[in-house]
């Protein structure tokens, strides 16, 4: 007996290491770089803070598509484009500000479904091949998108000049800036800025939160349904002390510049870095419009179109014989990915201040696909908390990468090649595994 029980922990040891390896690999490479590089703590917290806001919109579209089983969509680079789109359309009439931002956004839906429309038949026509066939449709949708851009804007379809039309008035400039519009406020940071809290406030707020849930969780538990869950029990005492524990931080740090006896011995260098850190603002629309795509993802799986996304990613033969229909879900699924993807880029652009009129959209597909997958998604499992760890992980190890290349082999250019390895790697070897999985399950049938 006592082998037995042995055995089963080395193969759930074993199973918990290989479905993981990509996001152990990347933790590791995450804490090397943060201790090779040495960059300040105010630098690191403010980038990733930035990259988090900035991206995670982007990464959360991919939820459904893999959900209903057609996998890694590439293919919300044409959500992205129509984001583009839009903010040109957006420029061009001199929509400004939160209103002009929210305009783009409406303008973007019904050209997102139309090209999530259009993606997804193309899905459904090369049914085991999704990804090959997303990476393709974003070379395909680029050229028309250029053609659109350079020669039918002005050549075709006349336009006024404008500061984003070329001196020629035929095609768009290469860059097109989001901060001015005709001398008046441009869409730049027109969601961040509209209500921003103090990073420590903010953690003290998101502490107070896990508290409140965690024990309106266990109350609910053990009073309404009679629940004794010990496992569940300790989760959620688990979340609480975790909360006090961020409430706690969080006020230490604020005391920090005021003199408290807890850092009387402390270096003043260190004092300046911490107030430093007081200085970085949290833009809550921001993350309440990425709250509001998580909880859209979590209450749409609880629907009946949910059930169907969920059927037909783990059987398109048993979805269709139980009287789903499987084509048309998918289209759905593909539409909903790109719409997403669409509000995702504008949500970056504004961040970002700055459109590569020709170029942002281009490394969408690859740089969401990769983060989520370095969360510990798969080609056919992905929840919320892979998209947010792997953005974590994935542009952690961006951060760092060059300082660590420089200060490990006193080259920066190392590091910046480290950044295009890890985008392509971690694709590669994650579809290796799951190929790899998927021979292993099948040879265990077999025997």
């Amino acid at each position: 007996m006592a082998d037995i029980t042995k055995d089963r922990k080395k193969r759930s040891l074993k199973s918990v290491l290989t479905k993981n390896v990509v996001t152990l690999i990347f933790i590791f490479l995450t804490v090397a770089g943060i201790a090779l590089s040495n960059l300040p703590v105010f630098y690191l917290a403010s980038e990733m803070l930035t990259r988090i806001t900035r991206n995670t919109f982007l990464v959360l579209s991919l939820i459904i598509p893999i959900t209903a089983g057609i996998g890694l969509n590439f293919g919300i680079i044409v959500g992205a484009m129509a984001g583009q789109i839009a903010l040109i359309i957006a420029l061009y009439f001199g929509w400004t500000g939160l209103g002009g931002l929210l305009l783009a956004c409406v303008v973007a839906t019904p050209i997102a479904i139309f090209f999530g429309y259009l993606t997804g038949v193309l899905f459904n026509n090369t049914k085991g091949q999704e990804m090959i066939a997303g990476l393709i449709v974003g070379f395909f949708a680029n050229g028309i998108y250029q053609f659109l851009l350079l020669i039918v804007v002005g050549g075709i379809i006349p336009v006024k000049k404008v500061p984003m039309i070329k001196p020629d008035g035929v095609g768009l400039r290469n860059t097109i800036a989001l901060d001015t519009n005709f001398g008046e406020v441009g869409l730049k940071y027109a969601f961040d800025d509209v209500f921003k809290v103090n990073l420590f406030h903010f953690m003290m707020i998101v502490g107070a939160v896990i508290i409140i849930y965690s024990l309106i969780r266990l109350i609910f538990r053990n009073k309404f349904q009679n629940v004794t869950n010990q496992k569940s029990k300790i989760t959620y005492i688990i979340y609480t002390v975790l909360g006090a524990i961020l409430i706690g931080f969080a006020y230490i740090i604020l005391t920090a510049s005021t003199g408290s006896f807890l850092f009387s011995g402390t270096d003043s260098s260190a004092i300046q870095s911490l107030n430093m850190l007081q200085t970085i603002q949290v833009p809550i629309f921001t993350l309440f419009l990425i709250f509001l795509i998580a909880v859209f993802n979590i209450v749409i799986m609880k629907t009946k179109l949910g059930q169907d996304f969920k059927s037909i990613g783990l059987s398109q033969h048993i979805a269709r014989v139980s009287g789903i229909n499987v084509d048309r879900t998918r289209i759905i699924a593909v539409i909903m990915s790109t719409v997403l993807a669409a509000w995702g880029q504008i949500i970056f652009l504004q961040n970002v201040g700055t459109m590569n009129t020709y170029g942002s959209h281009m490394q969408v597909g690859l740089f969401a696909v990769a983060a989520i997958l370095i969360g510990g998604a798969t080609v056919k499992n992905a929840n919320i908390g892979h998209g947010i760890l792997g953005i974590i992980l994935f542009h952690a190890v961006f951060i760092v990468s060059p300082t660590a290349g420089k200060e490990l082999f006193g080259d920066a250019q190392l590091g910046e090649f480290f950044r295009a390895f890890v985008v392509y790697g971690v694709i590669g070897v994650s579809l290796a595994l799951h190929a790899w999985k998927n021979r292993k399950g099948l040879e265990d049938l077999g025997q």
